[in-house]
């Protein structure tokens, strides 16, 4: 079975992937490292060049490379479940697991992290709290319709794990 977390950058989905899979004696793949592994270089230089087009194929191609015949949680990037029909492969593929937080807890996470994020590093806090609201508002469509929706703040990687595998396949939309 193939975890996959999905929700905008800041929301915890590396680390929270990485507790789910520890406590689990799964695997842990981040989307972003896998890509960088494969290209040789970082996604803030793939966006630079050649840009997001190319990113986005690479992201929806090592997606789809993804071993599925052993038990991996995925944390993918904020951008992943938006394109290339990447959320319905998912949902078909495995369970998704929306990591859901407001627009104000979203602004203090990245706020503490800004420098190590290129897409953000030189924004304003207001310009960085406009990104984050357009941004979260568009994504929210594609995110809204992973298999399970929970509160970033109160998720708890055990409890989570044992719902998923308590409840499968997860063919209706769930929340916690």
């Amino acid at each position: 079975m193939i975890i996959y977390l999905i929700g905008f950058m800041g929301s915890g989905k590396s680390t929270f992937g990485r507790r789910m899979a520890s406590r689990a004696g799964w695997e842990f793949a981040d989307l972003d490292s896998l890509i960088e592994n494969t290209e040789g270089r970082s996604v803030e230089d793939i966006f630079r060049d050649p840009g997001e087009d190319y990113f986005r194929e690479i992201e929806a191609d090592i997606l789809r490379r993804i071993p599925r015949d052993h038990n991996m949680v995925i944390a993918c990037g904020g951008g992943t479940p938006c394109f290339k029909d990447n959320l319905e492969y998912m949902n078909s593929t495995g369970v998704t697991v929306y990591l859901k937080h407001d627009v104000a807890t979203l602004l203090h996470r990245l706020s503490r992290v800004k420098k190590v994020r290129p897409l953000i590093k030189d924004m304003s806090s207001e310009g960085l709290e406009n990104y984050i609201s357009k941004k979260l508002a568009e994504r929210e469509v594609n995110y809204n319709k992973a298999r399970l929706i929970i509160d970033g703040l109160k998720a708890d990687p055990g409890k989570l794990m044992d719902v998923i595998l308590s409840h499968p396949p997860y063919n209706e939309e769930h929340q916690q």
